[in-house]
């Protein structure tokens, strides 16, 4: 049984539909539901939410920022050239214009944040399984 399970029901905004309009972005199941659906508002605004190992592609955010607001269960962040750091519930990550990173659940818990979006996104490669894996074990 996976830590964090009353994630996936959404702890407090819904878990949304299956995020199938970024899976190819994602390695493992993540679940979104936008938030500020204002035509007049120009920052995206949503609830994602992962499954056990889940994390999305390394990307970059151009011409804009991401700021994310963990909900729920624990996860990581990495920005490039950088330790990951593990994420619980309250922490808040700033990502700057231009900053290459991801995030994603650990390999055991659900995990899921609030991320207020800016400027356009450029997807990249997969965070490597060697990585991933190599998470909360060092000593």
């Amino acid at each position: 049984m996976a830590k964090n399970e009353n994630v996936k029901n959404g702890v407090i905004f819904p878990a949304g539909s299956k995020n199938d309009a970024y899976a190819q972005y994602f390695v493992g199941q993540s679940y979104l539901q936008g938030l500020v659906n204002d035509p007049n508002v120009t920052v995206g605004v949503g609830n994602v939410t992962f499954e056990p190992g889940c994390r999305n592609n390394w990307h970059i955010h151009h011409n804009g920022f991401q700021i994310l607001l963990v909900t729920g269960g624990e996860g990581w962040y990495q920005e490039e050239g950088k330790p990951a750091q593990h994420l619980v519930p309250g922490d808040v990550v700033v990502t700057h214009d231009g900053i290459k990173h991801w995030h994603g659940a650990t390999k055991d818990s659900w995990f899921s944040h609030i991320a207020i979006t800016a400027g356009t996104p450029e997807w990249l490669e997969p965070v490597s399984e060697h990585d991933y894996e190599q998470l909360g074990t060092e000593k």
